[in-house]
């Protein structure tokens, strides 16, 4: 069995801890690296997202990977952008799709076009991008790839704070100011867990702890059935709590699962 990581580069803790579940898991660990140019919307950082080829191939050798895919832009695409690309459907355009219109159905058709090199494989995404993996799940079932899809636990720094390529671009004040989302979040589990069983006091918590942080800008805050991502109004069995914040130049995202009792 192949295992392959599929990712934009500049790896950090939560790459890497895909890369490991791929080798341990897998006979042949593949990872690609490829800035998707589909993802990005007017005005984000395609041209400034980080890169350091070099460094995560040095990853890569240090966590055992096989093989690494680098294509270029051309190679992807090689008549310029797209006619034909993945319908990802209605849930693309909740959420995260609503702050990034067309992001989703950038990811699902760079995936597809790896799932399409790499054939018959187990594919390893972070839960971080909660949205993301829900939707890629739904395009292999819905189409029919070979393919199964693995989802692996956030990765956290000390303080709770995700991990992501995009937290470079964090000031220290910003940095510190960012484990707001993750704060909010671990409130509104507390909160679950206690037996409080009201989405909006939920969504609530998490929206006052990041509006009490002069230099986080809430987008949104939100709690969903983890299995049909569809909104609830009152937990009675698995859920996912979304958030979604701007604290400097990056936009951040985060999400916590919440059981309750």
């Amino acid at each position: 069995m192949v295992g392959f990581v599929p990712t934009m580069g500049f790896f950090h803790e939560g790459h890497r801890s895909l890369l490991r579940a791929a080798r341990a898991e897998c006979d042949v660990a593949a990872v690609s690296i490829f800035v998707n140019p589909l993802q990005f919307g007017p005005g984000e950082d395609l041209a400034s997202y980080p890169r350091d080829v070099d460094r995560d191939l040095a990853i890569a050798d240090a966590e055992g990977i096989d093989l690494a895919f680098m294509p270029h832009v051309e190679e992807m695409y090689p008549g310029g952008t797209p006619e034909v690309t993945v319908d990802p459907g209605p849930l693309a355009q909740r959420l995260e799709g609503a702050s990034r219109p067309g992001h989703f159905r950038g990811v699902l058709t760079v995936v597809a076009k790896l799932f399409q090199v790499v054939g018959r494989s187990r594919a390893y995404f972070g839960e971080k991008d909660f949205q993301q993996l829900v939707l890629v799940r739904r395009m292999v079932n819905d189409l029919s790839f070979p393919v199964e899809i693995v989802g692996c636990p956030v990765s956290r720094e000390p303080d709770g704070l995700a991990m992501s390529s995009r937290n470079v671009y964090l000031s220290p004040e910003e940095r510190q100011a960012a484990v707001c989302l993750y704060e909010g979040l671990r409130a509104a589990a507390k909160r679950v867990h206690d037996g409080d069983r009201g989405v909006e006091q939920v969504v609530a918590e998490i929206a006052d702890r990041i509006d009490a942080e002069p230099l986080a800008e809430l987008d949104y805050a939100a709690v969903v059935d983890e299995a049909t991502f569809e909104d609830v109004d009152r937990l009675e069995g698995p859920a996912r709590a979304l958030v979604s914040a701007t604290v400097g130049k990056p936009r951040l995202i985060d999400n916590v699962r919440l059981d309750p009792a």
